[in-house]
């Protein structure tokens, strides 16, 4: 009898320390998961946050601009009617100040028909057609690249 119950006492220990084994498994499985799903929270709330970030910068941004483009209306406002006024005050009219030199569109125009003649004359060679061709093409290639800069400048009003 007691050989018996010793054999029944040993038996549900060790079913008990399996079902620990395996209880506690299941645990470290279930605690694993956990963690790794709080890992993905914490991407996803770190992109949520950069991208809010990311907006902000691009309203901050856009807000700068607008105060530049309404700073720099409220100084040409000003200027006509400095000008305006200036103009009613005195007897003669008031010219905007002239601006020397050659403009970047003149500059590219004969840079451009200069290269353009000289590249014609190189690949077509009958009676100067090459050359004529190369000009106008290379005079009006010039001409739009060096309004571009005139524009940039501020030489020439940009395009609204």
């Amino acid at each position: 009898m007691k050989k018996v119950l010793l054999v029944i006492v040993l038996g549900i220990g060790l079913s008990a320390c399996s079902n620990n084994a395996k209880e506690e498994a299941l645990i470290k499985e279930k605690a694993i998961a956990a963690i790794k799903d709080s890992l993905r929270l914490d991407s996803f709330k770190k992109a949520d946050i950069k991208a809010k970030e990311e907006e902000k910068e691009a309203q901050r941004l856009a807000q700068i601009k607008e105060e530049k483009r309404v700073l720099l209306l409220s100084e040409r406002n000003e200027a006509a009617a400095a000008r305006s006024s200036n103009s009613n005050n005195s007897s003669e009219a008031a010219t905007p100040a002239k601006k020397k030199g050659w403009s970047q569109a003149a500059k590219g125009a004969v840079i451009g028909a200069g290269a353009g003649a000289l590249g014609g004359v190189l690949i077509d060679k009958k009676d100067g057609r090459g050359a004529i061709i190369g000009g106008v093409v290379g005079a009006g290639t010039g001409y739009i690249i060096g309004r571009s800069q005139d524009r940039k400048s501020g030489r020439v009003q940009p395009k609204n």
